[in-house]
């Protein structure tokens, strides 16, 4: 396995699985309002999930580590793994019911509101992750969220920077983070609310993205990568800082994948040996096919239509 993998440019992401029920409406009703909606949908989601197909798409040899309950929504997970080729040793099953994620998106505007109940997931144990050690060592990339506990999260990340592996940390959703992590992240990738949330600078500029970028940097993080919606990405390590700016690749559907998508584009473009500013730019292709459809997982791009898009930005 491990020779395979060094070969093979792996990418392993731990992180979540919850089933996503997506309800789309004209608008986001008030509290204590009924609405009639336009659609529901119901599909594969969790961050870490989507992250590990959006990376799978886009190129990557990928495994993932997680935990599944014994229902449906498990069985859509064990289904997504086997048809995307993501190598599921470390796909641990528990008696507990796969987790449910709650997406109400605004028809009009492409917006969303989530409520994510996760479920199986969140009893992976750091003895689980320690089982996956040896598969860790031989990755190129290891990628993790804040969907599973937050001890469970860091250990991973311990482990893999000792292993020397690179770290690449999605804090989302956002919450308090102990100091001692920052040391443990090669790679942070916050959009604007999490940087916020992270280091108290509201980001409404490209100024104030690079002060939120000092501030990770100053903990110990080696490159901060700051997701900014429709204005790209912000990156900045010791050596280099610029602006990456968003791909149009059409009319935007729904954007709740986006932030998945990059990060999983990010991972593969790292694993094949890109630079911050190229892997950056291609995560921001990854995310701006993926948001041309709904969905989040299933709106994930194939590594031709990345590549394609890249190459129409280039002028080819």
């Amino acid at each position: 396995m491990a020779e395979s993998a060094v070969a093979k440019k792996w990418v392993t992401v731990m992180g979540s699985f919850v089933a996503d029920l997506a309800f789309r409406t004209d608008r986001v009703p008030a509290w204590g309002q009924t609405l009639m909606g336009q659609s529901f949908k119901l599909g594969p989601g969790g961050k870490g999930s989507n992250q590990a197909v959006a990376a799978a798409r886009a190129g990557g040899k990928v495994s993932f580590i997680s935990k599944l309950g014994p229902d449906p929504f498990g069985d859509m997970a064990r289904s997504l793994y086997a048809s995307e080729g993501i190598d599921t040793q470390f796909v641990f099953n528990t008696a507990s019911a796969t987790g449910a994620a709650a997406i109400i998106v605004d028809a009009a505007k492409g917006e969303n509101a989530i409520i994510v109940v996760p479920g199986a997931c969140f009893e992976v144990t750091t003895d689980e992750v320690d089982r996956a050690r040896n598969l860790i060592a031989a990755s190129s990339i290891f990628v993790a969220q804040l969907e599973l506990p937050l001890g469970v999260a860091e250990h991973g990340l311990a482990l893999a920077h000792a292993l020397g592996v690179p770290t690449i940390l999605n804090p989302a959703p956002a919450q308090t983070l102990p100091e001692s992590i920052y040391q443990l992240i090669d790679f942070i990738t916050p959009n604007e609310s999490e940087t916020a949330a992270l280091t108290g600078v509201a980001v409404a500029t490209l100024a104030d993205a690079e002060k939120a970028a000092d501030l990770f940097l100053a903990r110990g993080v080696r490159n901060a990568v700051i997701t900014l919606g429709a204005q790209g990405a912000f990156v900045k390590n010791a050596q280099v800082k610029a602006h990456v700016p968003a791909i149009d690749a059409g009319k935007v559907v729904e954007t709740t994948g986006a932030g998945d998508a990059f990060n999983g584009g990010f991972a593969v473009a790292l694993s094949e040996g890109m630079d911050l500013v190229a892997a950056a730019r291609f995560g921001c292709a990854t995310a701006a096919v993926s948001i041309t459809r709904p969905g989040t997982a299933p709106s994930m791009p194939s590594r031709a239509e990345i590549d394609t898009l890249l190459k129409q930005q280039n002028g080819g």
